[in-house]
């Protein structure tokens, strides 16, 4: 599939006033978005000359693509606003295969009808972020040259160009041989070098873009076309996202944090923002929002109790992003609806002191979580009743102000319902 597919909700396109030419990578650097490059100063130029088509790949392992892939979405949909053509490839073919990089085992292969849905699902969601009218962005799978391949021709004219030795050199590889690498994970570095080779000779394709766990499969596909094709390409990778107190970009206390909804929901996605530590909320503002540099820097500085202004900020413009302004809106005043105890220790609407602790069941029950008290009981009956991560057994249990942790307590209903109490 390929250009002339409609915009989506919140779908971009080039804004008046958005640098151009020479200044693109300066704009990246300046939001953090650039950490390798195989030729900074000629890619420079390139971008210079005039509009350059580029590429990021996504493979289709699940139906969803989650936030870790988010970095990857702005930087395509940060270029296109400065003039420059995204192409979003899904790896309908190489994800029959699985790529081994930052894996200790082989990913499990997927049935080729699980593939084609999960393609169908991210196509959608990648729509929501860069405009696809009048061939302005393109989408592609690379289903379509890999699946009818020939295997001694691909070996005789593609595979010749590359070197075992040279690719086992790689820290993808490198890892994989401690554990145990597959003949087939070993071609995923080839047909990607491959993927790069098509894109060049059909859409002029002179950049690929990805993170820097994706740096060797990025440099080798240039190489290859530098060997068939005689003609410069480039590479670039942005650094991983972590968050500043370890844990891995993209994980909430149940597991990725999805962009599609019936997933993880808006809900749960405004708060995992609203929640993340002082010291990324300037990062991720740069990297994940529109936001004008300047206005990110100012909030950036706030501190102490202020920094939540910038959390609320960060969590309503992820949220409006990926799930649109009726969503980021409901999820805000769902978060800001919540408890707030009151100088006299209150919790919302009266009826109990947190001071002097609330009996659970009334508490989950004045919550958006529960309807009533018999719909609380039962949900703690049947295991499904959490404070801060901490499964609540005990009918008669009650919660206090001494639950609070950073001045907040956390419930949660099952696996993906929430309800944030603010002790004030």
């Amino acid at each position: 599939m390929s250009g002339g597919e409609s915009s989506k909700g919140g779908a971009v396109s080039p804004t008046e006033g958005s640098p151009r030419g020479g200044d693109v990578l300066s704009v990246l650097e300046e939001r953090g978005f650039i950490s390798q490059c195989s030729d900074l100063d000629s890619l420079r130029r390139l971008l210079a000359e005039g509009p350059v088509s580029f590429y990021i790949g996504f493979d289709a392992t699940a139906q969803s693509l989650h936030i870790g892939h988010l970095q990857q979405i702005m930087l395509m949909a940060h270029l296109q606003r400065m003039g420059h053509r995204p192409i979003a490839l899904l790896g309908g073919g190489t994800t029959r295969i699985g790529d081994p990089t930052g894996r200790s085992e082989a990913r499990k292969i997927l049935p080729i009808e699980a593939i084609d849905a999960n393609v169908a699902a991210i196509r959608e969601q990648i729509g929501r972020f860069l405009d696809f009218s009048e061939d302005r962005a393109l989408l592609v799978d690379n289903s379509e040259w890999l699946a009818p391949l020939n295997y001694l021709e691909f070996l005789r004219d593609i595979g010749v160009h590359f070197s075992v030795n040279r690719m086992l050199t790689f820290e993808t590889y490198k890892m994989r041989m401690e554990t145990g690498l597959s003949f087939i994970e070993f071609n995923y570095q080839i047909l990607q070098s491959y993927d790069y080779l098509v894109l060049f000779r059909r859409y002029g394709c002179r950049l690929q873009m990805g993170g820097d766990d994706q740096w060797g499969n990025i440099v080798s596909g240039m190489d290859l076309i530098r060997r068939v094709e005689g003609a410069e390409a480039f590479a670039l990778t942005s650094p991983l996202v972590t968050r500043s107190d370890g844990k891995k970009m993209g994980k909430s206390e149940g597991g990725a944090l999805f962009l599609d909804a019936s997933l993880t929901s808006p809900y749960e996605f405004y708060q995992y923002w609203r929640n993340v530590p002082d010291a990324d909320v300037e990062t991720f503002l740069l990297r994940f929002t529109f936001l004008p540099v300047g206005e990110i820097r100012a909030l950036g500085r706030l501190e102490d109790s202020e920094i939540n202004r910038a959390k609320e900020r960060l969590a309503y413009e992820m949220t409006k992003s990926v799930h649109g302004d009726d969503e980021a809106e409901r999820a805000r005043e769902a978060s800001r609806s919540a408890f707030s105890g009151g100088a006299s220790g209150q919790a919302g609407g009266g009826g109990g002191d947190l001071g002097e602790g609330i009996p659970v069941v009334d508490l989950f029950a004045r919550t958006a979580l529960c309807s009533s008290k018999s719909e609380a009981r039962r949900l703690v009956q049947q295991g499904g009743a959490f404070v801060n991560d901490r499964k609540i057994d005990d009918l008669d249990g009650s919660v206090g102000a001494s639950d609070a942790r950073d001045g907040q307590i956390l419930l949660r209903a099952g696996k993906k319902r929430y309800f944030r109490i603010v002790i004030t």
